[in-house]
C-alpha cells in the first residue's frame, strides 16, 4: 500500500492535472516577506519543489477562493472541500 497525499499535494495534482492550472494563485515564503504568482509560473521557479520547497507555500486559491492554506500553528493544514472538486460542489459528509 503507498503513501497516501497530503492534502497540499491533493490540491496542486488536481490543479494540474484535472483543472486549469491558469486559475490558481499561489502564495509562498520568500525570504522575510509573501511572494504571489500563478501557478504555472510558480511550478517553473519553483524547478519541480527543488529551488522553493512545497513548504514554503502559505495558501493557494483558485479565482480568489482559498482552497488551501496552511495555518500558522502545529503547521497542520485546513482547507475548503472546493479544493477538492475543481467544480466548487463537493459531494459526501
Amino acid at each position: 500500500m503507498g503513501r497516501r497525499k497530503g492534502l497540499l499535494e491533493e490540491v496542486l495534482s488536481r490543479a494540474l492535472h484535472a483543472d486549469d492550472p491558469e486559475l490558481y494563485t499561489v502564495i509562498f515564503r520568500d525570504m522575510d516577506s509573501l511572494r504571489e504568482m500563478g501557478l504555472p509560473e510558480f511550478m517553473v521557479e519553483s524547478e519541480g519543489f527543488s529551488r522553493i520547497p512545497a513548504s514554503r507555500i502559505v495558501e493557494i486559491r483558485r479565482i480568489g477562493v482559498t482552497v488551501y492554506r496552511r495555518s500558522t500553528g502545529g503547521g497542520e493544514v485546513r482547507s475548503g472541500r472546493a479544493a477538492l472538486c475543481p467544480s466548487g460542489i463537493a459531494g459526501g459528509p
